[in-house]
């Protein structure tokens, strides 16, 4: 037997704990904040996938504001890929491209992604979003990569959003700082302009400044 056991990502052990939880809804696991002092009034599947409410949010959101084209970063096991798909199937048209960068995370979110019926609905892409290149214009982005790499994500694909297009980033609570900061950095900036929801992990909605009518 080894001395050292071989770390298991993070995504890796969250991935793990969703398939044990088999879709379950939990109570969320988020710690207060100053804007949200109850995290426990919301739900999750996953501590990595959105909210609960937010993933009814954003079929709200695509059933609202009819888009042809959302691009969503970060797929993770691909249930907030599903939900969207389910609101642009409600729609009637429109298409999702959804990227996931770890190799094994993506391999599971294609296999659910198969065993849905929305599969028509979804391009799902095993790649880094500062490198994948999309096609047209953006009516929803939606940003739930690696907090690190947010800003730069946003600023990347900003051109091709559209001035009326709807621009969403996770995890901009004041605890987890960085995205909360890149989005009232870009909005000072003069890029965005940014209303902070304050769910439990936070939820920055935005647009873009330039070209608004």
């Amino acid at each position: 037997m080894g001395l050292f056991k071989k770390k298991i990502k993070q995504e890796h052990k969250v991935m793990m704990q969703a398939e044990k939880a088999a879709g379950a809804l939990l109570p969320e696991y988020h710690r207060p904040t100053p804007e949200c002092p109850h995290p426990e009034r919301w739900r999750m599947y996953d501590s990595m996938t959105a909210e609960a409410e937010v993933l009814e949010f954003l079929y709200t959101l695509v059933t609202t504001i009819k888009p042809e084209l959302v691009v969503e970063t970060g797929s993770f096991l691909g249930v907030s890929t599903l939900w969207i798909a389910k609101a642009l199937r409600a729609n009637g048209f429109g298409r999702i491209i959804s990227c996931e960068f770890d190799p094994v995370v993506f391999a599971k979110a294609k296999e659910k992604i198969a065993a849905s019926d929305l599969a028509e609905w979804i391009e799902l892409r095993n790649e880094s979003s500062l490198e994948m290149k999309v096609e047209g214009t953006i009516d929803l982005f939606f940003s739930d990569s690696d907090l690190p790499i947010r800003e730069a994500e946003v600023k990347r694909f900003l051109p091709q959003i559209r001035p009326t297009g709807v621009i969403l980033m996770h995890d901009a609570s004041s605890h987890l700082k960085l995205v909360r900061q890149a989005a009232v950095r870009m909005e000072s900036e003069g890029l965005l302009s940014c209303i902070l929801l304050p769910t439990p992990r936070g939820l920055v909605l935005a647009q873009r400044r330039e070209g608004r009518f």
